[in-house]
């Protein structure tokens, strides 16, 4: 088996034994579509807090480094309407789609929040609660990515509503 193979079972694993008991647990009336997408909001809102907080910090004086994280942070909210726009296409009884359109960004995503966390953690002290900001953000990002893949549930079966049934109903004394 090679890393490619090993690196997809990893996400497969972290998908269907991790992920996928968890959104099962979600009440239904919160899919596990909404509460990745409210992560995803999320991963937004710390990574502009992230961002202004270096900015006041001080540690962003020259105008290119503010402007190239701006741009970032819009690429991400670009990102997140596109999610927000293709959620339609996930139907409770079918294969979810973004289990394999968001596979290589999930992929790529955990390592760098790994790289982000360890950042965080080696900072100097006057940056160090901006870093954090940025490294919860990847981290809620990832987790939001995975509850967006996993499979919704099934709708459930409604009972036939027909004459016999509420004929049934009234004898049994339900009705």
């Amino acid at each position: 088996m090679n890393l490619g193979e090993r690196i997809t079972r990893v996400d497969s694993w972290l998908l269907d034994d991790v992920c996928q008991p968890l959104a099962d647990r979600l009440p239904e009336r919160l899919p596990a579509l909404e509460v990745g997408m409210s992560f995803q909001l999320g991963s937004l809102l710390f990574s502009a807090v992230s961002i202004i907080a270096v900015f006041v910090l001080g540690g962003m004086m020259d105008f290119t480094n503010m402007a190239f994280n701006v741009l970032v942070w819009c690429l991400c909210v670009t990102f997140f309407i596109g999610l927000s726009r293709m959620r339609v296409l996930v139907k409770p009884g079918r294969p979810n789609p973004f289990r394999y359109m968001l596979q290589g960004v999930r992929l790529v995503s955990i390592p760098f929040t790994l790289y982000v966390l360890y950042q965080a953690s080696t900072t100097p002290p006057p940056f160090r609660i901006a870093m954090w900001f940025n490294a919860l953000s990847n981290l809620v990002f990832v987790v939001g990515l995975y509850f967006i893949s996993c499979q919704p549930r099934p709708p459930k079966a409604r009972a036939r509503e027909d004459i016999w049934a509420r004929a049934h109903l009234r004898e049994v004394g339900t009705g």
